[in-house]
């Protein structure tokens, strides 16, 4: 898989894939104010789905999230998901 660039936009509230064609994936959050990120909505452009982009956003997200020493609440359906695969990220919930 290409190597593409992440972002945290604390301005936006999400963090973002730029896929080096103009378009970016998202992951949208709202934060709480102990700190929870809740994770509120992914999109990948339809002209990336089924790539794998959408996989790669919410692992750089989780490593950047457990990075600052955060927990999450995943609302959106990607990321319950692909929490479901992946235990190795089950400590970084807070719903639990």
């Amino acid at each position: 898989m290409a190597t593409y660039p992440f972002t945290h936009n604390t301005a936006e509230q999400r963090y973002e894939l730029d896929l080096l064609d103009g378009t970016r994936a998202l992951a949208c959050y709202s934060l709480r104010p102990d700190g929870t990120v809740v994770l509120t909505h992914t999109e990948v452009p339809p002209s990336h789905e089924g790539q794998g982009i959408g996989s790669l956003l919410i692992e750089q997200t989780l490593t950047a999230i457990r990075n600052d020493g955060r927990r999450i609440v995943p609302l959106c359906s990607f990321a319950v998901s692909y929490l479901n695969r992946h235990p190795e990220w089950q400590d970084l919930r807070a719903d639990r």
